[in-house]
C-alpha cells in the first residue's frame, strides 16, 4: 500500500523551530512521508524533528535543486540537509522569484506531495502555494492571518495544531472534504494562542 507524503514549504533560512517541530509531532503520528526541498531553514528544521521522532511511520524525503551552469548537476552547498533519508537530486535550478518558472523542482515538490502545509517563508514559498492551488493540492498555512506576504486569499490558514491535524486526516483521508477556508482562517489576530510557538519572539 503506497504510503501518503506530505510537502512542507518553508524559508530556506530560517528555521522557526517551535513551529516545525509542533508540526513534526503531527506528521510523525500519521502514516505519511515528510518532503521538502532538502536544504537549511524550516526545511531542515521539520526534518530533524520529523527524524527524531519515535515510532514514526515515513521517510524523511528531499528533493534537491541543480547549481546553475552545473553540467554535472551537482546540487548546491548544504543540501541535501542530513536529516534526508531519500535523496532526489533533479536538474532544475530555478527558486526563489523564479519558483514557478519549469526548470525549478518547486513542480516536483507539489506535484509529488499529497498535502502541503505552508510555514513562514519568501518569494519562493509563496511560488509553491501558487503552483499547489493551480495543481489542486490541498494546502494549508500553518500560519497566523496576514503573516506571510503575497498568499492568494483562498489559502486556509491555522494557528491551532489540532485544526492543523483535522485538515491533514480529513484531506488525506479522501472520502471527504477538507475543513473550509472560511472556517480555518477566522482566527483574529488578538485571538488568545494555545500554540507554544505563538508567544515566543518571532523570527
Amino acid at each position: 500500500m503506497r504510503r501518503a507524503t506530505v510537502g512542507v514549504m518553508g524559508s530556506g533560512s530560517e528555521e522557526h523551530r517551535e513551529r516545525a517541530e509542533a508540526l513534526a509531532e503531527i506528521l510523525a503520528g500519521l502514516p505519511v512521508n515528510l518532503l521538502t526541498g532538502g536544504g537549511g531553514g524550516v526545511m531542515a528544521s521539520v526534518s530533524r524533528a520529523f527524524a527524531g521522532r519515535p515510532g514514526r511511520q515515513g521517510l524523511v524525503i528531499g528533493v534537491l535543486p541543480c547549481q546553475e551552469g552545473d553540467p554535472l548537476c551537482r546540487p548546491p552547498a548544504g543540501y541535501p540537509n542530513p536529516w534526508v533519508e531519500i535523496v532526489v537530486r533533479t536538474h532544475l535550478p530555478y527558486s526563489g522569484g523564479r519558483g514557478t518558472d519549469p526548470r525549478s523542482r518547486n513542480h516536483v515538490n507539489v506535484l509529488s506531495s499529497d498535502v502541503i502545509v505552508v510555514l513562514p517563508g519568501g518569494a519562493g514559498t509563496a511560488s509553491e502555494v501558487a503552483l499547489a492551488l493551480g495543481y489542486r493540492r490541498p494546502a494549508i498555512g500553518f500560519l497566523e492571518h496576514g503573516e506571510m506576504a503575497g498568499l492568494p486569499a483562498d489559502l486556509p490558514v491555522t494557528t491551532d495544531p489540532e485544526e492543523l491535524r483535522a485538515f491533514l486526516e480529513s484531506a488525506l483521508d479522501g472520502n471527504s472534504p477538507a475543513p473550509e477556508p472560511s472556517r480555518l482562517s477566522k482566527r483574529s489576530s488578538d485571538e488568545p494562542s494555545t500554540s507554544s510557538w505563538q508567544s515566543s519572539t518571532r523570527e
